[in-house]
């Protein structure tokens, strides 16, 4: 796979410029932010500018970044635009894939949809003709508010203990182990380096082991030529081996070296499509594809469109990037399909995004494992501006995990605090906008607390609404809070209810701030102007004069609420004493003792 910084491909007629003087002064930069040394940054900076303004495309495409994200450089989407635009018609695709979310996000599907459909398709052609695999692992560096142990510890390859005992069975003969030895290597798996080679010979000692899903893995690497030459025959062999041990996506093999003429006497379409419905009979998403691409192209079979879709459906629900590619394409046409720009631009995106460049997730996993978090970040949030949405929901949490060790650079040296505060914000709501509910979450707490922006309880609620659109249980009961106070939402008791109920639905464990919360409902419905409401809507204010007492118990200010629900609850349980005491004595007897949760849903 070629590497993604240098996988431009050049404009019509355009010289080839090599990458690596860019290259050199962006590690010089980075060197000399590391030693808090700024005129070496800027020295650094003025040089990429220089070869950016010569028309160096890679030097463009970085300052591009740089004003993007305001390094080194007064922060200016126009100037960020310009420097793309220019790199990307000099054939930079990352600056292409920047332009694409650009419009993406602006809606302005009509050059969104361009873009991306070019992009689609060399990642796809990258797919069939690459010795690579087109597998990608976006790892997610952190699981809300901490850091994702466990999928970091399955990314460190092999010096993942579990990798280690797995290459220990393994050479002790386990044939089990052996295949999964096999696949790591061959795509890459778990932080592993693809090594073909060494995938190639562990595949040949699970078969004499008789592992059998070896065999189709054999059959791919002679088709491919990743790591032997390559030898249509023994391909064909291997992988009539594995299907005649059901293992059935070994048919769209052999459907795909019979359309081809590969390793056969000659072409033989029937063959080819009969192997294809083989494989798609047994649910394999990929003949379900070669059978879309058949009807599509009319292999063999009078062309069918609609026949084609049927195919790519199904194949696309199963997550092959290929059908999404197909399926995008009569989106934009309106061939096969209702003509949909949106949903060929989302498709484009999807296909797009296992392209070459997205290599640069292995670097920053690797640099951030290693303990490099200031190279992390920074490949990270390169990702970022290509659109891609765990790479900005990472950049994100670095910032706010490792603040300033975070090697985050600003518009004249290292970020002051302000400036990570507004990066992280961005960043985070760059990942909201696509989906991510954690991100839509923090920038609701960020508005609502004033988080490196200005309190707006408004915008807090919007960012709370998109959460909560994904079932999200805190922004529900957060929401549910907003209306019970009035903030940024109508006072409305009943609907902050509901939105506590709700919440209590989604996450069980929420239980218990749940019921506080009903709790003060009860004694906002029942004693709505009395002191003690009063006393409880003041906790919030006064809780930060006393975070230093509760530091070690209270980390986050969003506690403050519990406190404040907490208060509501001992006034609840000594009011409804007191109702019941005046009961007893006006009814000259004993009132019936309720337990608690009974009192609470009784005020509801």
């Amino acid at each position: 796979m070629p590497n993604p910084i240098t996988s431009s491909t050049r404009a019509h007629g355009a010289p080839y410029l090599s990458p690596a003087p860019t290259i050199l002064r962006v590690k010089k930069m980075v060197t000399a932010a590391r030693r808090g040394d700024e005129r070496g940054m800027a020295e650094a900076a003025m040089e990429i500018e220089t070869a950016a303004a010569a028309g160096h495309s890679h030097s463009q495409s970085v300052m591009g970044f740089l004003y993007g994200m305001g390094i080194m450089r007064e922060r200016s989407k126009a100037k960020a635009f310009l420097h793309h635009y220019f790199a990307a018609e000099g054939g930079n695709m990352q600056s292409k894939m920047a332009l694409a979310y650009t419009y993406y996000r602006q809606d302005m599907h009509e050059k969104a949809v361009q873009l991306y459909a070019e992009l689609a398709e060399i990642a796809v052609n990258s797919f069939l003709i690459s010795k690579d695999s087109p597998v990608i692992e976006l790892v997610r560096i952190h699981s809300g508010a901490e850091e994702n142990k466990e999928a970091l510890r399955k990314s460190r390859g092999e010096e993942d203990e579990d990798f280690q005992i797995l290459e220990y069975q393994a050479q002790k003969g386990n044939a089990g182990a052996m295949y999964k030895i096999g696949i790591f290597y061959y795509f890459g798996l778990r932080g592993v380096r693809r090594d073909h080679a060494k995938a190639l010979a562990w595949f040949l000692k699970a078969v004499e082991k008789g592992e059998p899903r070896s065999m189709e893995l054999l059959g791919e690497i002679y088709a491919r030529g990743a790591g032997v030459e390559r030898n249509y025959t023994k391909a064909l062999e291997w992988l009539t081996l594995a299907s005649k041990q059901q293992l059935y996506s070994a048919y769209n093999g052999m459907g795909y070296l019979y359309v081809k003429g590969y390793g056969v006497e000659k072409k033989n379409y029937t063959k080819a499509k009969e192997y294809f419905e083989k494989a798609a009979e047994n649910e394999e998403a990929g003949g379900f594809y070669n059978l879309g691409v058949v009807y599509l192209k009319g292999i063999g079979v009078k062309r069918d469109l609609r026949q084609a879709c049927n195919y790519f459906i199904p194949a696309a629900n199963a997550g092959q990037p290929k059908a999404f590619y197909q399926l995008a394409k009569m989106f934009q046409t309106g061939v096969g399909l209702k003509k949909n720009l949106p949903m060929a631009t989302a498709l484009y995106k999807l296909v797009a995004e296992r392209g070459p460049w997205s290599s640069m997730s292995r670097w920053a996993l690797e640099s951030y494992l290693k303990g490099d978090v200031g190279k992390a970040f920074l490949l990270y949030s390169r990702m970022a501006e290509l659109g891609y949405e765990v790479a900005q929901s990472n950049a994100a949490w670095i910032l706010d995990k490792y603040g300033e060790n975070s090697l985050c650079l600003g518009e004249s040296g290292i970020c002051r605090e302000s400036e990570r505060h507004l990066r992280s914000h961005a960043l985070w709501w760059q990942a909201s906008e696509q989906g991510n509910e954690h991100a839509a979450l923090l920038i609701g707490d960020a508005y609502y607390y004033g988080r490196g922006t200005e309190r707006d309880y408004d915008r807090a609620a919007e960012a709370y609404m998109h959460a909560k659109s994904q079932s999200n249980a805190q922004a529900m009961f957060n929401l549910g809070y907003m209306h019970e106070h009035g903030q940024g939402l109508p006072f409305d008791l009943h609907l902050a209810k509901r939105y506590y109920d709700q919440a209590l639905e989604i996450d069980p464990a929420a239980k218990l701030p749940v019921t506080l919360a009903l709790a003060s409902l009860w004694l906002r419905k029942n004693y709505a102007n009395s002191f003690m409401v009063e006393f409880i809507d003041s906790l919030p204010e006064l809780y930060p004069k006393v975070e230093a007492w509760v530091e070690d118990m209270i980390m986050e200010e969003g506690n403050a609420t519990i406190l404040t629900l907490f208060a509501c609850l001992l006034t609840v349980l000594y009011l409804r004493e007191r109702q019941r005491r005046h009961a007893v004595v006006a009814g000259g007897g004993m009132a019936p003792q309720q337990p608690f949760e009974q009192a609470v849903l009784a005020g509801r």
